[in-house]
């Protein structure tokens, strides 16, 4: 099986080590200038711009769940609204039945058609209108047990639609508090990025990628892929052919295609293409999902990142997963141990 392990594979660009020895003749490269006392080494930039970036993740996590209840509260309220206009059309129509019948006493003298009936000298006439009677009674008294049911209705129709209000208030301001913390560290780490010359840029991204490389190497160095051989389902398969197909496209928090996608975007996008909705946010996935043992795993499958789990990726086989990585960053494979593994969650359990 064909492990994922060389770096610079999402660019398919392989990069010498750090600090390895020109070719014999090559002309010596420049020394690289001093760095200024108490200047950041580019190590410590990459290190700094990546964790805005997982934090940012964490709180793009909290923006989507925010989103996803806000949502379902809506969809709750206007069932609640629905029901309510239903319940009062109900209390007009008991209403007029109530009103009817009040007429109609009325007219009779204070007695109601049976009532009369009852009272006939004919015994015929009196047990039929008897008869009656007690079902006049009886639908007089359904018809008020039926209006205050209908009112108590109503006035929990109401209370609910309270609640679903507050929650749907507190959400908003969640996700207005999400989405300013994420804008402000990808601000951040924006600036820092932006304060780097080309070379610089170009060296930071070979960075990352010897970092991945190295978490993939010493993953792969604990045997953690040596019985994992497992079969993707049919569903798993149209998920992964899904999310590779979107190689390329930009990440963009919040997004879920199909332009542009963030992590949970691009997974729940692909089970969903797939004929299998899922949580949208990688926390829920990890949380609702049902979880496997690593040597279990196979394509189609989600591998959640870092403590927090607010990263994900799908496993597509040979030690590779596919990922949205971050702001600034498109749609890529990398390895699947580049990133610290929280868990691994199946969707078709």
């Amino acid at each position: 099986m064909a492990i994922l392990t060389a770096p610079g594979l999402a660019t398919g660009i392989a990069h010498a080590a750090p600090g390895a020895p020109a070719a014999p003749g090559a002309p010596a490269a420049p020394a690289a200038p001093a760095p200024e006392p108490g200047a950041k080494s580019l190590e410590q930039v990459r290190k700094e711009i990546e964790d805005l970036y997982r934090q940012a993740g964490a709180a793009t996590d909290a923006y989507n769940l925010a989103e996803a209840e806000t949502k379902a509260q809506s969809e709750k309220i206007v069932e609640i609204a629905k029901l309510i206009v239903a319940g009062q059309e109900r209390i007009t129509a008991l209403k007029s039945r109530a009103g009817a019948a009040a007429r109609a006493q009325y007219r009779s003298g204070g007695l109601p058609a049976g009532a009369q009936l009852a009272l006939s000298e004919d015994p015929g006439r009196f047990l039929d209108g008897a008869g009656r009677l007690r079902q006049g009674e009886k639908a007089a008294s359904d018809l008020l047990t039926e209006l205050d049911r209908t009112q108590n209705d109503l006035k929990r129709y109401a209370q609910d639609a309270s609640a679903h209000w507050a929650t749907l208030e507190a959400n908003r301001v969640k996700q207005e508090d999400a989405k300013k913390q994420i804008e402000q560290k990808i601000k951040t780490a924006e600036e820092l990025e932006n304060k780097l010359e080309a070379e610089e840029k170009a060296r930071l991204i070979q960075l990352e990628q010897e970092a991945q490389y190295k978490a993939q190497t010493a993953w792969l160095s604990t045997g953690a892929m040596k019985d994992v051989n497992g079969t993707a389902t049919a569903a798993g398969k149209r998920a992964v052919q899904y999310a590779t197909a979107q190689i390329g496209k930009p990440y963009v928090w919040g997004a879920a295609g199909p332009g542009a996608f963030d992590c949970s975007g691009l997974t729940s996008q692909a089970w969903l293409a797939a004929g299998r909705p899922i949580p949208r946010t990688s926390q829920e996935q990890l949380r609702l999902l049902p979880k496997v043992a690593l040597k279990d795993m196979r394509p189609g499958d989600l591998i959640i990142y870092f403590d927090d789990a607010s990263h994900v990726g799908m496993y597509v086989g040979d030690g590779a997963m596919v990922h949205a990585p971050r702001p600034g960053r498109n749609v890529t494979m990398a390895g699947a141990g580049s990133m610290p593994i929280k868990a691994v969650v199946r969707p078709d359990a």
